[in-house]
């Protein structure tokens, strides 16, 4: 006989609904990361400031990220992943406030700084409240859910910011996230289930100063070399700096008992290979957001609203791939996704090298488009995979090593790109870039991302067979 007083179990939110939750928040950080330097220039009119040296109100955002991202895992922990994710999204939406209401440059950084700790929060603790809570078989679905924001802030920023700073204000480039947070926050509350705090050990305080400072360092170095934003010497010391404390850093966190990143994770093939190639896969994809609009703008000639819907095809093909990822993963495997995915998405960088103003707009829109749709399925592939084999306990720091790795390629990326630049103008003999410049930083980007076929070759053959295979 069955015992009526016995509570039912609650019935758990539909995963992609909870992706989708916690999607929206990551939408909302990864789309302000872009539409600020559409407004750069209307700041520095409005702050009475070099434009120039506005650019620190983008690089104290991204240090202020990158840095806090290793404590995410041991906060979620202590605190409990809903809580301190509903407190990230609450941080951010006030600092976007402040933002807004900033009356001078000192004020903005302060205000970048505090988004950059609700960003770092949300990242990591939003992806670890999903992981949690689904199952293997889930994982593909969940991760193409979550993949989405990072592929489609970056394209949508520039338009949507020139349009909010045209319209209204600079301001209201931080002011539309007030809603977006507030929405965010009651989805949040309402939907997705809490987890139990629990009390890990004491947090690496030597590992986190030494990380925090190591990873300040280098985005600090990536963000301002060759830019003219800092006095001659200075990110190039930065650089060297970073990577010193980079290399005491690592030794530190291999020797600790409980260390600030977790390199023991790396032991586990279908983890250690997206982070180390993804990081390459990474650097090279980074650079085509940076260079697209350039080649546009200043190759072809194309007024910035022109350039937007142009580069808005990349977003399109992004769309295009999630219904495709289950099946190309459960068709030709993980390891062979990644490998050969690796040669077409560099195949699709490399076409862009061949872009000149006379090629016919529908033209470069399609190459544009099969690009994203190859590196859209690169991104979900490697955002499965990673957690595919890592052990419950070990999550919390698992996600923070992973977005560690995820964060530092996107500002790579750019320098990388931004050097090629400057060092094709410089050997060509030109004042400014041409479209051989551009051509040549096409062809760095595509040999990047092809360098991480190899890396992908040496996973197992059947990495990753549960999650497409699993049946809810």
């Amino acid at each position: 006989m069955r015992d009526d007083s016995t509570p039912p179990e609650p019935k758990l939110p539909d995963p992609r609904v909870m992706a989708a939750i916690v999607a929206s928040a990551l939408f909302m950080q990864n789309l302000d990361g872009t539409v600020v330097a559409t407004a750069l220039p209307a700041m520095a009119r409005s702050l009475g400031e070099d434009p120039l040296v506005m650019g620190v109100a983008i690089t104290s955002y991204l240090v202020a990220l990158t840095v806090f991202i290793p404590l995410s895992g041991w906060v979620a922990d202590r605190f409990g992943a809903k809580q301190v994710f509903m407190g990230a999204i609450a941080t951010f939406t006030l600092a976007s406030a402040l933002c807004g209401l900033s009356g001078g440059l000192a004020e903005l950084v302060a205000a970048r700084v505090l988004q950059g700790l609700g960003g770092a929060m949300m990242v990591p603790v939003g992806r670890l409240l999903l992981l949690r809570r689904i199952r293997k078989e889930e994982l593909l679905s969940v991760t193409t859910w979550l993949t989405m924001p990072g592929l489609l802030g970056p394209l949508l920023g520039p338009p949507v910011g020139g349009l909010l700073t045209d319209l209204i204000s600079w301001r209201a480039v931080f002011w539309i996230n007030i809603p977006v947070g507030l929405l965010g926050l009651l989805l949040v509350w309402r939907i997705i289930p809490a987890l139990p705090a629990s009390l890990p050990p004491p947090p690496d305080l030597r590992g986190l100063t030494l990380v925090g400072a190591a990873l300040a360092c280098l985005m600090f170095a990536f963000e301002t070399l060759g830019r003219g934003l800092v006095p001659g010497g200075v990110a190039e010391g930065m650089l060297v700096l970073g990577l010193v404390l980079t290399v005491i850093a690592v030794r530190h966190c291999l020797r600790a008992r409980n260390p600030a990143l977790d390199f023991s994770l790396m032991a586990i093939p279908s983890f250690r290979v997206p982070n180390v190639a993804g990081v390459i896969f990474r650097v090279g994809a980074g650079a085509v957001p940076f260079l697209v609009p350039l080649t546009l703008q200043l190759g072809f000639g194309a007024s910035a609203a022109q350039s937007g819907m142009i580069s808005f095809a990349t977003a399109l093909g992004a769309f295009a791939m999630k219904p495709m990822a289950k099946f190309a993963l459960g068709r030709f495997g993980f390891r062979n996704v990644l490998v050969w995915n690796a040669v077409c998405a560099s195949a699709a960088i490399a076409a862009c090298a061949a872009f000149r103003p006379g090629w016919p707009t529908a033209a470069v829109f399609m190459v544009l488009l099969v690009g994203g749709l190859f590196r859209s399925l690169h991104f979900t592939t490697l955002n499965t995979l990673a957690y595919a084999d890592v052990p419950q306990e070990k999550l919390s720091a698992a996600t923070s090593l992973y977005s560690t790795a995820q964060q530092l390629p996107q500002a790579l990326g750019v320098a990388v790109a931004s050097a090629v630049l400057q060092t094709s103008v410089a050997l060509g003999g030109r004042t400014m870039a041409a479209m051989p410049d551009f051509t040549a930083g096409f062809l760095v980007g595509a040999l990047l991302t092809l360098s991480a076929a190899p890396l992908a070759a040496r996973l197992p053959k059947d990495v990753g067979a549960g999650i497409v295979r699993g049946r809810r």
